[in-house]
């Protein structure tokens, strides 16, 4: 008789496999929460990025070298491009939002590799944001079931969705950018694959072709922001071209997710209105039928800030001669508590009423969930 195999009570983890060469992250140095590390999730980071350094900080919010270092904005790019943080999201709430979301989840990390002059992300942690990554994955899932459970079906439709619960996945990161760190994005995906009435949400700038392979089933919404060619070189640092997230559309709808599109931001200055004529034509000659018949979007004029103007003005302040328009702004509290600037009412009412009637002139099929 053959010996019998030895019982195995559970899947052992599969080991972590080096992430592969890219642009955006040649991580050089690792700070974590020793929990954090400790974790399934944090042992996945770190064995993508074997040779960097692990340093051992007591919070992620509490890294000296990066937080309030103002000399970190000669370092700006360098810090998002060779810097990790693990951490543990501590506070698990959902938040409500009436306009691109019912709720804004809990972020599952916070910061970026990208470099969006307008961002305003980077305000939270003074002079560097480089992407944290929140390694209890599955306390966050979980509370995001029992949330979902909890709202029952959407009793009538509002401009987030006619029929479903909508959760903003990535307030404070980008989601296609954190997906090539961890398999966060990938379990957020498939969490909500399972939950009928609800569906996930977040915008990018970045074309990761690995969440073709996720089967969102239709449960997550994708929003591809798409600006002038022009202002995206100027002011969209590090991300995708605009070309290859209009591309993407169309692989994104046949691989299963909703594809909307974010015009934004709007930057008013010189030839504005001729540059976003283009861009809906070029949106209107390239997308597909099936693109466009499921298509909608956001309308997002420009919102700044003093102290990311400050920023600005260390690392790259040619963005500031589109950016920062005294003449145009005036203080605006947002809801997280920042004081920032944005067009004055009636700038901004005019801008927006005119942006409506390019879209209705050059692709009318796009239609407009809301505008902020």
């Amino acid at each position: 008789m053959a010996p019998a195999e030895p019982l195995t009570l559970f899947d052992p983890e599969p080991p972590p496999t080096p992430a592969p060469p890219n642009r955006l992250l040649q991580v050089r140095r690792i700070y974590a929460e020793p929990a954090a590390a400790d974790s399934p999730r944090g042992r996945q980071v770190l064995g993508r990025y074997p040779d960097a350094e692990l340093v051992e900080v007591p919070s992620h919010w509490q890294i000296p070298d990066l937080h309030g270092n103002e000399g970190n904005v000669e370092r700006w790019v360098r810090v998002k491009t060779e810097t990790l943080v693990l951490g543990v999201k501590k506070s698990l709430s959902a938040r409500p939002n009436g306009r691109s979301a019912n709720w804004i989840a809990p972020s599952t990390a916070n910061g970026c590799a990208m470099a969006c002059a307008y961002c305003y992300v980077p305000r939270r942690k003074g002079f560097a944001n480089p992407i944290t990554v929140f390694t209890n994955i599955e306390q966050i899932t979980g509370y995001l079931r029992r949330h979902v459970v909890r709202q029952g079906p959407k009793p009538e439709p509002d401009q987030a969705d006619p029929e479903s619960w909508v959760y903003d996945l990535g307030e404070n990161s980008d989601c296609s950018v954190d997906a090539l760190v961890s398999d966060n994005v990938a379990d957020l995906v498939a969490t909500f694959r399972e939950l009928p009435t609800a569906k996930a949400s977040f915008a990018t700038k970045y074309v990761n072709r690995q969440l073709l392979d996720l089967d969102p089933a239709g449960r997550t919404r994708i929003r591809f922001s798409v600006v002038p060619e022009d202002d995206a070189q100027l002011l969209d640092i590090r991300t995708s071209r605009v070309a290859e997230r209009i591309a993407a559309v169309d692989d994104f709808v046949a691989a299963g997710y909703e594809v909307h599109l974010n015009l934004s931001p709007v930057v008013l200055r010189e030839g504005w209105e001729e540059a976003w004529a283009a861009l809906l034509q070029r949106l209107d000659d390239e997308l597909s039928p099936a693109a466009k018949a499921q298509a909608a979007a956001e309308v997002i004029l420009l919102t700044h800030n003093r102290d990311l103007h400050e920023v600005n003005l260390g690392w790259h302040p040619r963005a500031e001669e589109l950016l920062w328009r005294p003449e145009l702004q005036q203080p605006k509290r947002s809801q997280n508590g920042q004081d920032n600037v944005r067009y004055r009412n009636d700038v901004k009412r005019e801008g927006v009423q005119r942006l409506h009637r390019l879209v209705a002139e050059h692709a009318p099929w796009l239609r407009i969930r809301y505008s902020f």
